[in-house]
């Protein structure tokens, strides 16, 4: 199975004709005609996918708004697709962190040769991406499984997303409002202290595994994933 790629475009002749082309490439490819729908794809397939095809002009939730919500917590390579040509359009684009940009119409060879680039650039600059770790802790985000000394460990997806979340940032404090915003999304209008019960979930989870406590909290501010920290 080759990469997957999820393409968000609401024209179904366009989405089909890229979706064919690159499937006989061998690329898996998941799509989207919305952007809430595109936003709903990305979180059940976080980890797993290589690269979002995104067009700019979406219902729902434009590609703009998806490239924010995504950027906030993940470098997933995106690239834009649109019919728009104006030079602003492109810069805002880049800016907020496309790694590229392909304006319609275009024709299918310059878009196979921009995703080849695309990926492998991501793969020489993160070759060991997939995989974090914090001590004997190992996240693999590509087959989403967390070991400790290579036991696994049996963890519920939003705790996985938490600690995914939380080895991301080791080192650093996250506020409560960035966990939500990371994990929940910003959509998510349920109680913050949610944050706190799955935080106590993950730590229970861990010891059961014999993980040394690693999930610290920093009294007013939030939660610090760390092999070495001292409150």
């Amino acid at each position: 199975m080759g990469e997957m790629i999820l393409v968000v475009e609401d024209d179904a002749a366009l989405l089909a004709s890229v979706t064919m082309e690159l499937q006989f490439e061998g690329y898996t490819v998941l799509n989207a005609k919305d952007g809430r729908a595109a936003l709903e794809i990305y979180e059940n397939n976080r980890g797993q996918l290589d690269l979002i095809i995104l067009d700019w002009m979406l219902p729902e939730l434009d590609g703009l708004g998806v490239l924010r919500r995504i950027r906030r917590s993940d470098d997933l390579p995106i690239m834009m697709m649109t019919a728009r040509d104006y030079v602003s359009d492109k810069v805002t684009g880049l800016d907020m962190g496309a790694d590229d940009y392909i304006t319609k119409p275009f024709d299918l060879e310059e878009l196979l040769a921009r995703i080849r680039v695309v990926l492998r650039h991501q793969r020489q600059q993160k070759p060991a991406a997939d995989q974090l770790r914090v001590g004997h802790l190992l996240l693999d985000r590509r087959s989403r499984q967390v070991r400790n000394d290579g036991d696994l460990i049996q963890l519920t997806q939003r705790e996985y997303e938490l600690l995914l979340c939380l080895m991301k940032n080791a080192g650093q404090t996250l506020s409560r409002d960035q966990l939500l915003d990371q994990v929940w999304g910003v959509d998510f209008d349920g109680q913050p202290n949610i944050v706190d019960v799955y935080v106590r979930y993950l730590r229970n989870k861990l010891a059961a595994a014999h993980v040394p406590d690693v999930i610290h909290t920093v009294r007013g501010v939030g939660y610090l994933l760390s092999t070495e920290y001292v409150g």
